[in-house]
């Protein structure tokens, strides 16, 4: 009886809610400096100095010491933190790697910068 009742109230609340995909997320910035235009150039190489754990799927996972490849840097805003996107680097982390997302610049230190980052983008 109770299982008959939850799928009953499964039903129903997927009948009442239909069009509830995801949640909205604030923009973290309206503009990015990159080296081109479409921010696929890689900026620098960066060494994460302390780990970082995501908050959500726009941010990436880095480890103390790992290896990351900086895309863009946004411009901070008001009292907003200031991020940098990229990817991990590294055969240790072979599964991370490719996946880019944003981290806190603060939490790493440039190795080698390749190219300015000149450009500045509006955020999409």
């Amino acid at each position: 009886m109770t299982l008959i009742l939850l799928v009953i109230l499964f039903l129903c609340l997927g009948v009442a809610y239909p069009g509830v995909t995801g949640i909205f997320m604030d923009k973290l910035a309206s503009k990015k400096l990159c080296a081109d235009e479409e921010c696929v150039y890689t900026i620098s190489l960066a060494r994460a100095e302390d780990d970082y754990n995501a908050p959500d799927c726009r941010f990436i996972n880095i480890k103390k010491g790992q290896l990351i490849y900086v895309y863009s840097k946004l411009v901070k805003e008001r009292e907003a933190g200031e991020f940098w996107a990229g990817s991990v680097y590294g055969e240790q982390y072979e599964d991370q790697m490719g996946i880019v997302g944003y981290f806190p610049s603060n939490l790493v230190l440039e190795q080698h910068v390749y190219q300015e980052a000149n450009k500045t983008i509006p955020t999409t």
